[in-house]
């Protein structure tokens, strides 16, 4: 189970570095409706979908099952008000009903909007849920859930639909004869979906997902991942849908395959991720997807348990992390565990992009080392690198572009693109190697979240805070960077459940010496952390401090705790000093 190498075509130009792949984009899907039908009459009895019900026991759905309800619903939707100015909107977590009203939606030329279910479970204020309805202004809301989803209700509005207990009889309407000819009118062009982006470095916004965008992702991915053909994927998933991660790129990975997608009710966190494991160790995947803090969370009960992990491992060619760096204490650990559980080989990859762009713009489809490596350019997109301050920003240009962002009504506020039609996506990035490309991108961080010390000299936070993290392990779960216009650098530290197990003057210690580890790797003023403290309430959903996939705002937590931050800069008797 190994990518296809990468052949890179390189030229440098006067506004940056263009770089793009060589191997041919093969001609993309009209639609991803078309995927769903094609293995329904080819393969009906095929498994899908598979999710535990009420009695813990796996309930699959075929191919041919997952269709007819499809169908069902979308023949509900043609009757319902939903148009392309009335969309859906979809605020349950992953499930078998969700997938058949998102399916539906793409069948049926509806856009179809999946929030993030934590701006209704996990939100007190709704804040984030509110400013989306009335962006959206959808005629249908699908919540599988009303005694979990009902507080939410207020803050959509009173202009919709509500779907929850009656998808089934939904599912089973019948089908209806204008159907086919709608599903035979949509195009490249027809807008699939609208992605709400994490917030994750401001307010979110309704990006336009169209079906060219998600079928020219699927083409690129399977032009350099051709096993996808040879067996279909077997995966075990809990990424949300609300983000192009799980959303778009496993979700139409499994589906333009003909694979298997198990959804995993768990989650990277204490109390679920044991659930995670579970069904990890009874599907044994040949694919896994995770974000770092996933895998930094399931990693202890895979090292303490070998049969378990056998089970895990037992199958699995491909192991793919993405949203932020792996640190290489985390590789280490899984690399060792895989080996013992028979799987010495794994194959570790990594891919960048953004919501925008579908997600997929870079993939490291070839062995790497090197931290942070993002790859080289899919087939039929192209990356830029355009210098900015003193940093190389990543541009992109390609079928995977999205058109804009969504406004009241279903107009399209369209990207604000270079002179050369490149999306600036904020990020910056290097050749791993300046005399060999084909080595890949390097990640070098957010540019706004990027600072100047007093001296001048620019700091690269994400790269700081990665290595800080790492020299810390497995005591935090992230850690925000300060020092701006100052001498020197500070961190704010948030402990992980390792950390808060251990004994105040324990953990100190341990911290102090995972401090000085760091400050001897990394001596310059730049990169050394001369002082930190412990940060004791959590990084706050509401305050869009964090995301629910466990990304940090840098800049929003240092506005929102600016007296923790100068409190760095004051010996008061709780910082700590490499």
């Amino acid at each position: 189970m190994l990518p296809l190498p990468p052949d890179l075509s390189v030229e440098h130009t006067s506004y940056g570095t263009l770089l793009s792949s060589r191997i041919p984009l093969p001609t993309p899907a009209r639609c991803t409706g078309d995927w769903l039908v094609a293995h329904a009459r080819s393969r009906p009895d095929a498994l899908f979908l598979a999710e535990r019900g009420a009695d813990g026991e796996w309930q699959r759905h075929t191919y041919a099952e997952v269709l007819r309800a499809v169908e069902g619903v979308a023949s509900a939707l043609l009757t319902s008000g939903a148009g392309t100015s009335r969309p859906v909107m979809v605020l349950s977590d992953n499930s078998v009903a969700a997938a058949t009203v998102i399916l539906a939606c793409l069948h049926a030329g509806v856009p179809v909007a999946p929030v993030s279910s934590a701006w209704s479970r996990l939100s007190t204020t709704h804040g984030r849920l509110r400013e989306v309805a009335a962006l959206l202004r959808p005629s249908v809301v699908f919540a599988d859930d009303p005694a979990v989803y009902g507080a939410a209700a207020a803050a959509v509005g009173a202009d919709t639909t509500w779907w929850s207990a009656d998808l089934p009889g939904l599912a089973a309407t019948p089908t209806s004869p204008e159907l086919a000819d709608v599903f035979a009118a949509i195009g490249p062009s027809t807008v699939g979906k609208v992605l709400f982006t994490s917030g994750s470095t401001g307010t979110p916004r309704g990006v336009v997902n169209t079906q060219r965008m998600l079928t020219s992702n699927q083409a690129s991915l399977a032009a350099i991942w051709p096993f996808l053909d040879d067996a279909p994927p077997v995966v075990v998933d809990w990424l949300p849908w609300s983000h192009t991660f799980g959303g778009n790129h496993n979700f139409f990975l499994v589906l333009r395959s003909g694979g298997e997608l198990w959804i995993d009710g768990g989650r990277p966190v204490p109390g679920l991720v044991e659930t995670t494991v579970r069904n990890l160790a009874e599907v044994s995947p040949t694919l896994w997807f995770n974000v770092p803090r996933g895998f930094d969370q399931v990693l202890p009960l895979l090292e303490a348990d070998e049969a378990l992990a056998e089970r895990v491992f037992r199958r699995m060619g491909l192991l793919f992390y993405a949203a932020a760096a792996l640190a290489p204490t985390t590789r280490a650990r899984l690399e060792a565990v895989a080996a013992r559980a028979g799987r010495p080989d794994l194959f570790f990859t990594s891919s960048w992009g953004s919501t925008e762009t579908a997600p997929l713009s870079t993939s490291a489809h070839f062995p790497t080392r090197t931290v942070g490596v993002l790859g080289v350019p899919v087939p039929g997109v192209e990356l830029l690198l355009a210098p900015v301050q003193d940093r190389l920003e990543l541009r992109v240009r390609g079928p995977n572009l999205s058109p804009g962002t969504w406004e009241p009504g279903g107009a399209v506020a369209p990207l604000a693109l270079d002179e050369h039609g490149f999306l600036p996506t904020g990020d910056a990035g290097r050749l791993a190697d300046e005399d060999d490309p084909a080595q890949g991108v390097v990640f070098a961080g957010r540019i706004s979240e990027n600072f100047k010390l007093s001296s001048g000299t620019w700091v690269n936070v994400g790269q700081v805070r990665l290595a800080l993290v790492d020299a810390c392990a497995p005591l935090l779960l992230d850690a925000v960077i300060a020092g701006h216009d100052r001498a020197s650098l500070g961190a704010l530290l948030f402990l992980s459940p390792a950390g808060r197990a251990l004994a105040p003057e324990v953990l100190r210690e341990r911290l102090r010496g995972g401090l000085a580890a760091h400050a001897a790797k990394h001596p310059g003023s730049s990169e050394r952390i001369a002082v930190a403290r412990v940060s004791e309430a959590p990084l706050s959903l509401d305050a869009g401090e964090t995301t629910d996939k466990g990304y940090t705002n840098q800049r929003r937590v240092l506005e929102l705790r600016a007296e923790e931050v100068a409190a760095l800069f004051v010996d008061d008797g709780a910082n700590l000093h490499p």
